[in-house]
């Protein structure tokens, strides 16, 4: 499932394409996608295709299109302080994305059938948290992972504001779903081949609308064929942040909230990264045939647009190998600065910072 927009070169490229298409509508869910770069949880080796708008799969590990990433994300209308479930969380891309929208007081689970894809997106976790630029610009709600059959969750478990499945749910398990979705709350999933947004309107009520057709593999099922029962899954708990946790929130918001406001009192408000031009296609129009040999060759016509465009991309090639000479400036991280200028021990500027080492 795909291919809906044109492929980037990266991943600012692919999120400008995908605000084209309309399939990224609102300003929070664009600022989660261009945080989080997508081939970060590609494998060495295949990150070329990261920023196609292809799903893209090798052993267990998975990740949907971007475009159904972008209508997820939407459909699920985050807020901060909101509690999430990922059935099917897979690599950990789009918890990550969830957690700088719900924030450090949100709640951010999920379960996933595969040992070996929890490793994993553990292990992508802990890069974005240590080694992302992005980390420091957001509130975040760090995902909790089990490993567990999403359709064996303990029937004691609590309920979520917002829960997304990530495998094809048949009808048969469809009232499931819904009962672990408190009342107010918004439950997407791919059900008969659409991606649905239901709503819980009260303890029995109900409203479902269709978002997009879909094609999704199914959720893995027991097999009870044994007559063994399998084990419940246990969801993480949910537990009060201490108030050693709850200083370290609040320092870094107001440290960030006054170098924000320094900056724009200055007029010199922090510098994004200048995105690459896209370069204009030439497109040629055929209408001459010429005959060589006994083949009919099709000849190019060219009009005074087409030579117009192709001299402005040699222009901005020209331009472009110019400013490739020129180093390029690193970004000041004001956050870590301000953090490290502070009169407190080496041990506790290092909890600050999450132990970043940039």
């Amino acid at each position: 499932m795909g291919g809906a927009v044109s492929a980037g070169e990266d991943n600012d490229d692919l999120i400008d394409n995908l605000k084209e298409a309309q399939y990224i509508r609102t300003e929070k869910v664009e600022q989660a996608f261009r945080a989080i770069d997508r081939g970060d949880y590609y494998l060495e080796g295949y990150r070329d295709n990261a920023y196609k708008d292809l799903a893209w799969k090798h052993g267990n590990i998975h990740l949907s299109a971007p475009c159904i990433y972008s209508e997820v994300m939407e459909a699920l209308k985050l807020q901060q302080g909101l509690s999430f479930l990922n059935l099917g969380s897979g690599t950990g891309y789009l918890s990550t994305m969830v957690g700088l929208i719900i924030g450090p007081f949100g709640v951010n689970h999920g379960v996933e059938l595969h040992t070996d894809v929890v490793e994993y997106a553990r292990e992508k976790l802990d890069d974005f948290i240590k080694n992302s630029d992005s980390f420091d610009k957001f509130e975040f709600c760090e995902p909790s992972f089990v490993v567990g059959n999403c359709l064996e969750i303990s029937s004691d478990s609590h309920q979520y504001d917002r829960i997304y499945c990530g495998a094809g749910v048949q009808k048969d398990h469809e009232n499931y779903m819904k009962i672990l979705l408190k009342v107010g709350g918004i439950l997407v999933m791919p059900i008969e081949d659409q991606l649905t947004q239901i709503t819980r309107t009260g303890q029995s009520t109900w409203e479902s609308k269709n978002i997009l057709a879909v094609s999704f593999a199914p959720l893995v099922q027991q097999n009870r064929a044994d007559g063994c029962k399998p084990d419940a899954v246990k969801l993480p708990p949910i537990s009060v942040r201490s108030l050693q946790d709850l200083s370290r929130i609040y320092i870094r918001r107001t440290l960030r909230n006054l170098t924000n406001e320094e900056a724009l009192a200055r007029g010199t408000p922090q510098k994004v990264p200048q995105k690459r031009k896209r370069r204009r296609c030439r497109r040629r129009r055929i209408n001459t045939y010429v005959f060589v040999g006994n083949q009919l060759i099709p000849q190019p016509a060219e009009s005074e647009e087409d030579e117009r465009i192709e001299d402005e991309n040699k222009e901005e090639e020209e331009k472009d190998s110019g400013e490739a000479l020129k180093p390029e400036e690193p970004q000041l991280n004001l956050l870590r600065d301000r953090i490290m200028a502070l009169p407190l021990p080496e041990s506790l500027k290092a909890y600050l910072l999450y132990y970043r080492e940039k």
